[in-house]
């Protein structure tokens, strides 16, 4: 059997399964695997989704990539913070880091590392015989005479000491005894002396003592100063202006030391870029390596790990050796001698002679230490690294540093792209500000245990690419926010955004006790015209609309708390409380019954029927502020104030403003009222007055147009059929009735059953004894009963199909003539 067959199989009475059999020779697992025959083929149940995967056409090669780069794209837009932010910031860094600008901060932290490592146990094997203030003072003279070092010389020689190191420049005789301090030199072959190959400030260089420099006992005592005025490289040879390779003061000292102990420098390559010392490999330093960008790298240098330099080496004064003085408790050999199979250097530490330097361990312009003792510390760290295997210095290639700085930024930018919904924009997020800190730490945590380990690796590069690639984060997802502030502030005004995403609290949930003033707006029948228009068109008219409304509320400065649909709850006294609230959120309602002709005006050019907007206004204390959860909240208020200027609203028709007799207390003095009665709001148990307001005058100086009374009595009445509507519901009172009057927004009825005032019809014209569906329906609003008939109404048209408007101005014409 060498292809797959189907079948179908009734397992059990509750489901249809399908089962497919694959012969043995065609599957890898082991028989043993399974409880079945050899001998007999596998068989599977396979679900209709696998069965109909399986009887799938197959996929083309182009649908597969087509499928993958979909999928890649998804991926790239969820991450595009990270691919635009990670380049562009490692981009910077490198570049700055190419330029040399980062080499200071990076030497810094490098002397910092040193700093923060613990202190080693002072190499005994090295004694400095130091010459201070005292001793030069005691001496009477500077420098000694070749008498008197003749005479430290020959003491320090019954000690039996390994190497001996003389830290002083001796080109010149320095009478009396110079003949004496020759024949020392001659017969002393551990003893090391100095000159200066490279030139000082003034160009000048040092020759060594001639005796010396003939038996090749001679070392290069040059010190490399870095741009800052530190000491951090050390040189184990250079060369002269004549072509010589000189080995350095130190290297001279640890290569007379460490011949005892058989070992010796053997070169690795040819190119003389490293050798070996014992357990130690000696690396040239290059101009680039670590934190320096092109310097000089002349000689063999290398990066100085050192030592003791912190807490000092073992030593004794230049007068207390002259007179037989050495510390008792330093070791003896068998013989007595103290400084037996030491090495030994001899150098200047008065102040006065100026032999100090700057070094990592500095602080400002105090703990620099004397050249004697740099040398001493070179020279102990090569004897440790060749006897014990303590680590120097290395550094990784450039490549690995690029890649080393690229991978932190990216951590950066990951790190605050997936946090970007957490906290806001900004670093006063906790999580951000912790996990940032906690990385960093981690950082430089990493890099200092590196140190320790005896690697150098940038600090300062990863550090900028970490915070960078956060703070490009934070700044383009800050544009971000722009952008929706600005979209939010179509709607709200800027108080309010301002509120959300600048305080630190504007985010929390939780309110406040307010006193404010709230308005309720809503289009009279836009629902009825809205379906006569494409959902497009209808999007539009809508949107303009709310763009007109908006702006005017913006230039009052009130707060859009909801926009439903049609219709607008706006806030005047949070989160902002001011004085005259009461007053703008009455002056901002008759602005907007007069922005409404710019409306109109707009829809006329789309050839749309005319709006009508009914506002309501009350005020009074609420709880205000941000209601929901911590994934989704809103700037809200809550209170009865709210559900009564709701219910207040729902009674005006189109055209007009309503407001409670609490706001009318407060303002009324300044508003032209144009009507006043009684209401019983739907969950209040008393009635309420409202009043009609068609004016404000102070400051703000805005008047609606007064309504006419152009009721015109038809020749003929309109027959009618109306439902009462009970909130957006039909209800169950359905009656007859007839229209005997006409205006221009209006009409008054004549109807069997009684209505409450400001009940809101649905009519239907009636043609003999049908029902007119074709004609569409008539929305209106009782709003008076009619003085000259117990049966008649005054309504006003809240929805008006354009069929029924065109039909009803013909009328009004007809009867009038």
């Amino acid at each position: 059997m060498s292809n797959l067959t189907l079948g179908r199989q009734i397992h059990n009475s509750e489901r249809d399964a399908r089962t497919t059999t694959i012969p043995h020779s065609l599957f890898p697992i082991p028989y043993s695997l399974f409880p079945v025959a050899s001998s007999q083929p596998l068989t599977f149940i396979l679900s209709d989704n696998l069965e109909a995967k399986i009887k799938a056409k197959p996929v083309s090669l182009q649908e597969s990539i087509e499928c993958m780069w979909a999928t890649l794209r998804k991926q790239l837009w969820q991450w595009r913070g990270v691919f635009i932010a990670a380049p562009t910031v490692a981009g910077v860094i490198i570049g700055l880091r190419w330029a040399g600008w980062l080499q200071e901060l990076e030497l810094a932290a490098l002397d910092q590392f040193f700093r923060w490592r613990p202190p080693e146990a002072v190499d005994s094997r090295i004694v400095i015989v130091e010459i201070d203030e005292q001793d030069i003072q005691k001496l009477g003279n500077w420098p000694p005479s070749d008498q008197t070092l003749a005479q430290l010389l020959n003491r320090l020689k019954q000690q039996q000491p390994r190497a001996i190191g003389l830290d002083l420049y001796r080109d010149l005789p320095v009478e009396p005894g110079h003949q004496e301090l020759v024949e020392v030199f001659q017969s002393t072959p551990n003893l090391i002396g100095i000159r200066k190959v490279a030139g000082d400030a003034e160009g000048t260089a040092v020759n060594p003592p001639p005796i010396l420099n003939e038996l090749g006992q001679i070392g290069a005592n040059d010190l490399v100063v870095d741009s800052d005025g530190k000491v951090r490289r050390s040189l184990l040879s250079l060369g002269t202006q004549s072509g010589d390779i000189i080995p350095s003061f130190s290297t001279m000292l640890a290569l007379t030391y460490l011949e005892a102990e058989g070992i010796t420098l053997e070169p690795i390559d040819d190119q003389g870029t490293q050798y070996r010392l014992g357990k130690a490999v000696f690396t040239r330093f290059n101009q680039n390596d670590g934190g320096y960008v092109r310097t000089d790298a002349g000689g063999f240098q290398i990066i100085s790990n050192f030592r003791n330099l912190s807490q000092g080496f073992q030593s004794v004064s230049f007068t207390d050796v002259l007179a037989g003085k050495l510390p008792k408790d330093w070791g003896r050999d068998a013989s007595g001698a103290a400084l037996a199979g030491r090495i030994v250097l001899i150098g200047v530490t008065a102040e006065s002679v100026a032999d100090h330097f700057f070094t990592p361990y500095s602080h400002g312009l105090v703990n620099r230490s004397t050249g004697v003792e740099i040398h001493a510390d070179v020279v102990s760290q090569m004897v440790s690294a060749a006897l014990e295997g303590r680590p120097l210095i290395q550094v990784w290639s450039e490549p690995w540093e690029i890649l080393w700085i690229v991978a932190w930024t990216v951590v950066g930018a990951i790190l605050t792209w997936g946090q970007r919904y957490r906290g806001g924009v900004t670093l006063r997020s906790p999580v951000k500000v912790v996990s940032l800190i906690f990385v960093a730490g981690g950082l430089v945590g990493g890099c200092y245990w590196a140190f320790l380990q005896g690697w150098w690796i940038p600090l300062v590069p990863p550090i900028l690419g970490l915070t960078g690639s956060a703070i490009a984060i934070i700044g383009y997802v800050a544009y971000g926010a722009g952008q929706m502030r600005r979209i939010f502030g179509r709607y709200v005004t800027d108080a309010v955004v301002e509120n959300l995403l600048e305080t630190p609290q504007g985010l929390q949930l939780g309110g406040e006790n307010r006193q404010v003033t709230v308005l309720f707006s809503d289009l009279r029948g836009f629902s009825a015209i809205s379906q006569r228009m494409s959902p497009k068109t209808g999007m539009m008219v809508i949107n303009h609309y709310l763009q007109v409304m908006t702006d005017v509320i913006d230039q009052y400065q009130g707060v859009i708390s909801e926009i439903m649909g049609d219709g607008m709850l706006v806030i005047f006294g949070a989160p902002i409380e001011r004085e005259d609230d009461c007053q703008r959120a009455i002056a901002c309602g008759i602005a907007m019954q007069l922005a409404m002709a710019d409306v109109n005006q707009y829809n006329d050019t789309l050839d749309l029927p005319t709006l009508e907007m009914g506002i309501g206004i009350h005020g009074g204390d609420v709880l205000a502020g941000n209601i929901g959860s911590q994934k989704r909240a809103k700037y809200a208020i809550i209170g009865s104030p709210v559900n009564l200027a709701s219910r207040i609203e729902s009674y005006t028709v189109g055209g007009q403003i309503l407001i409670s007799e609490y706001l009318f207390k407060q303002v009324g003095s300044l508003l032209r009222v144009d009507g006043k009665f009684k209401v019983h709001p739907k969950g209040f148990f008393e009635p309420i007055t409202v009043y009609e307001i068609g004016g404000i005058g102070g400051k703000f100086n805005l008047f609606l147009p007064k309504p006419e009374a152009d009721l015109v009595v038809l020749v003929k009445e309109i027959k009618i059929q109306y439902t009462v509507l009970e909130g957006k519901y039909l209800g169950e009172i359905v009656g007859h009735g007839a229209i005997v009057k006409l205006s221009t927004h209006g009409a008054e009825i004549h109807i069997q059953q009684s209505v409450e005032l400001f009940s809101n019809l649905k009519i239907n014209l009636v043609t003999g004894t049908h029902k007119a569906k074709e004609l569409g329906d008539i929305y209106g609003k009782v709003v008076e009963k009619s003085v000259d008939n117990p049966r008649g109404f005054d309504i006003r048209f809240t929805g008006i199909p354009p069929e029924i408007a065109a039909m009803f101005y013909y009328l009004r014409q007809f009867s009038s003539d």
